[in-house]
C-alpha cells in the first residue's frame, strides 16, 4: 500500500482521535447503565445486525506504507513505562499476592479469554475489585444515574440544538439518521452519551444486544457466583461526572467527527483490540495523540481528557485499591489504559510501597 493510498486511513483516524481515545473508557460506563438499552431500541437495523467484526489495523498498513513513520511511533511506546503487558502480580506489605489485570471493555470473546494466567489468578482469588460493584445490578445502577439527570440530559430547557451552528445540525441529523436514529429522539442526550452509543461497531452492537456481558461485568458476576467478595473503585455517578466535566463542545465535535467516519471507525477499533490482545498497551495512547496531531496540531482536548478521565482516576483508583491490596488474595480488573505511564496505576501501586511485575 502506498502513503497516497493510506492518507485517507490517517485522515479519517485523526477525525476520530478526540472521540475515540475515551471511547474505551467511556463504554464501560455506558455498558454499565441500561440508558443505552433505551438507544439500542431506537435503531432495528443496528440491533438486527449479526455480523462478525470487520476493520483493517491502521498499524500494519502504516508500516508498509511508511516504515519510519512507524518506528518513530514504536519508539515512543517503548519509552511508556509498564507499557507492555496486561496481568501484573502485586507483592509486598506483608500480605499475599494479587492480581491487576488491565481489561478492555468490549464483548469481544478474544478479550473475554483473557490473557494467559488471569483465570488461575482469578479462581485464587478472595476477593474481586473492579472500577464500578454497580455494572452487576443495572437496575440499580439506573436508578442511581437517574438521580442525578443533569450528568446525562440537557436542563432549563435546553437541548443539543443550542450548541450546533447550521452546518454541524445538518451534519449530525444525517448521521444520525443514517443509523436509525431521529435528532428529536436524542436531542436533550448530552452529545457524549449519544456518542457512546454511535461509536460502536455493529459486530459489539450485536454482542450486547444478545446479552453477552463485557470482560469486567462478567468477573464482577463470576464473583458473586462463586462467592468471593467483590469492591468496586469507583461509582457510577463518579464515573460519568468525570466524562461530564468536559466541555460540551468537545464532546459534540466529537460527536459529528465519529458520525462522519461510518463503518471507518472499526479500522480504529481493530487496531485497539489489537494491540491490546497483543498486550501493547503502551502503543495506544501514541498511535491515536499521532493520528490527532495530523488535524489538529496544539489542541488541548487530549490532555484534558488524560488528566480528568485517566490521570485523576488512576489516583482514585490507587488510593482505594490500597487497604484491599494489603489484605492480599486480590484480582484487580481495571480497563487497560489506566495501567500504563507515569502516572499509571502500577507506578502509583509501587509508591504505596507493593512490588508490582508482569506475569509472562
Amino acid at each position: 500500500m502506498t502513503t497516497t493510498m493510506l492518507r485517507p486511513v490517517r485522515t479519517l483516524a485523526a477525525k476520530a482521535a478526540d472521540g475515540l481515545i475515551w471511547l474505551i473508557a467511556l463504554i464501560h460506563v455506558m455498558m454499565a447503565a441500561s440508558l443505552v438499552v433505551a438507544l439500542l431500541t431506537l435503531s432495528d437495523a443496528n440491533a438486527a445486525e449479526d455480523e462478525g467484526c470487520g476493520g483493517r489495523n491502521i498499524l500494519a498498513a502504516l508500516e508498509q506504507s511508511d516504515p519510519a513513520r512507524f518506528a518513530a511511533l514504536r519508539e515512543e511506546a517503548a519509552a511508556v513505562p509498564n507499557g507492555k503487558g496486561l496481568l501484573w502480580r502485586i507483592e509486598g506489605r506483608g500480605s499475599a499476592p494479587s492480581f491487576l489485570l488491565g481489561t478492555m471493555h468490549v464483548t469481544d470473546p478474544r478479550v473475554l479469554a483473557m490473557p494467559a494466567g488471569a483465570a488461575d489468578a482469578f479462581a485464587g482469588a478472595a476477593t474481586v475489585v473492579v472500577e464500578s460493584d454497580e455494572i452487576i445490578d443495572e437496575r440499580k445502577a439506573s436508578a442511581a444515574i437517574m438521580m442525578r439527570p443533569d450528568l446525562t440530559m440537557f436542563a432549563d430547557n435546553r437541548t443539543i440544538d443550542d450548541f450546533l451552528t447550521p452546518e454541524d445540525r445538518l451534519r449530525l441529523e444525517a448521521g444520525l439518521k443514517a443509523r436509525g436514529i431521529p435528532l428529536p429522539l436524542v436531542a436533550k442526550m448530552k452529545p457524549w452519551m449519544i456518542a457512546s452509543f454511535v461509536a460502536l461497531p455493529a459486530c459489539e452492537f450485536s454482542r450486547k444486544a444478545a446479552g453477552t456481558a463485557f470482560l469486567d461485568k462478567r468477573l464482577a458476576e463470576d464473583a458473586v457466583s462463586q462467592g468471593k467478595g467483590l469492591k468496586g473503585l469507583e461509582t457510577l455517578i463518579e464515573q460519568l461526572s468525570a466524562m461530564d466535566s468536559l466541555p460540551v463542545e468537545w464532546h459534540l465535535r466529537a460527536l459529528i467527527d465519529t458520525l462522519a467516519l461510518g463503518r471507518t471507525i472499526d479500522d480504529v477499533i481493530a487496531t485497539m483490540t489489537d494491540l491490546y490482545l497483543a498486550g501493547e498497551t503502551g502503543m495506544i495512547m501514541p498511535m491515536m495523540k499521532a493520528a490527532s496531531a495530523e488535524t489538529a496540531p496544539g489542541d488541548l482536548g487530549y490532555a484534558a481528557f488524560e488528566q480528568r478521565i485517566i490521570i485523576d482516576r488512576n489516583r482514585t483508583m490507587a488510593t482505594r485499591a490500597e487497604p484491599i491490596l494489603k489484605e492480599g488474595k486480590a484480582f484487580m480488573a481495571v480497563g487497560a489504559l489506566h495501567l500504563p505511564g507515569k502516572e499509571g496505576l502500577i507506578e502509583l501501586l509501587r509508591q504505596q510501597g507493593f512490588t508490582v511485575t508482569p506475569v509472562q
